[in-house]
């Protein structure tokens, strides 16, 4: 059985660290090698809303692409992400890459677009597959971080999962005295 790499991009903005935690263990019950980035909050983009908790997660598969996709909806629905009264997004999880795939599966465009327009996306990504070509750009993934200049403020967040700490703490922000 061959495995496939996979990167996934998370983010909450309702009970945001119950959301991603959920996320996380759900991740871990059938993907392997899970990795994951530092988290860091973010404002909304292109939604009137508090503000996010995101992070990106590497790790391996032997699931095909539809079905990995079918997973991730029905985590995000176990989360509330398609409730009637939701309010806010409680959990979002996409596909970033799949392996080396690129184009058109059936709606689902690898690599995601948002890599190139979201430091929400990039930033942590960028981490954890510093030297990785994003086949549009030619660029590794470093390279693009280091030349992007995307508009957005985005602050390291203490978090952690199964009592490890995601966010290194030099990257955190100093406590106010």
């Amino acid at each position: 059985m061959s495995l496939t790499q996979v990167f996934l991009g998370l983010g909450s903005n309702v009970e945001r660290e119950t959301h991603l935690r959920a996320g996380l263990d759900a991740l871990a019950g059938f993907l392997r090698g899970v990795k994951c980035s530092p988290v860091f909050e973010s404002q909304p983009v292109g939604i009137k809303s508090g503000p996010f908790f995101n992070l990106v997660v590497s790790a391996e598969t032997d699931l095909s692409l539809p079905e990995l996709s079918r997973r991730l909806k029905l985590i995000e629905a176990d989360n509330g992400r398609y409730a009637q009264d939701r309010k806010g997004l409680p959990l979002d999880i996409d596909v970033l890459f799949y392996g080396d795939l690129t184009g058109n599966f059936d709606g689902l465009i690898l690599p995601r677009a948002e890599i190139l327009t979201n430091a929400f996306v990039l930033w942590p990504l960028s981490l954890m597959a510093t030297e990785r070509v994003h086949p549009g750009t030619g660029k590794t993934l470093g390279q693009m971080w280091a030349d992007a200049q995307i508009d957005q403020v985005l602050v390291p967040a203490a978090f952690e999962w199964r009592g490890v700490p995601l966010t290194p703490a030099n990257m955190l922000p100093p406590c106010p005295l």
